[in-house]
């Protein structure tokens, strides 16, 4: 997962495979079939944790904002090189698009359960008077979901975590009640 991660499908040899498996080349095919494979398990299971640890964040606290802040905040990472290799969806969808259907399918899965959560999230929010009942809940997820994706395409093309943390807060705080 983590070389598939850091230099994404194309740029990853069957080589580096091996190497950072610590396996023969005949042992990655007769467990995974071909790169392809595993590439696609690479990605569900980075996906799979990767969305948990997003609804951990977002139901982490009382206050329903709060739980939508440090779900985007606890996105940038401290360290400029965990910072820097952006996230393996994010990257997987940029290199392939929508043009490979399992690939699409895994993507669109995540981004319900995320969308869903948000929605749920956000609803609490609009109850508890912290964003205003004005506030389209559907739009603004998917402002929040996009939003998450462009801090990752910022974060690998190097943008610094204090940047970053700054936009995430100013995004969250114009969905906040004035």
């Amino acid at each position: 997962m983590s070389v598939f991660w850091s230099k994404g499908y194309a740029a990853t040899s069957t080589d580096d495979l091996v190497r950072a498996m610590k396996i023969g080349r005949q042992s990655m095919y007769d467990t995974f079939g071909d790169k392809r494979r595993l590439y696609v398990e690479a990605l569900q299971q980075y996906q799979l944790a990767s969305v948990a640890g997003h609804i951990k964040r977002l139901r982490s606290t009382a206050s329903p904002m709060a739980g939508i802040e440090a779900l985007v905040v606890g996105l940038i990472s401290g360290d400029r090189a965990t910072r820097e290799k952006g996230c393996m969806a994010v990257g997987a969808v940029c290199e392939f698009g929508n043009g490979d259907a399992d690939l699409a399918e895994l993507h669109m899965q995540s981004d319900r359960l995320l969308y869903e959560a948000l929605v749920e999230r956000l609803r609490e929010a609009q109850a508890a008077g912290e964003i205003g009942n004005a506030v389209d809940l559907r739009l603004a997820a998917r402002f929040i979901q996009t939003t998450m994706v462009g801090l990752q395409v910022a974060a690998k093309a190097g943008e610094s975590a204090r940047t970053l943390r700054e936009t995430a807060v100013f995004v969250i705080e114009r969905l906040k009640s004035r």
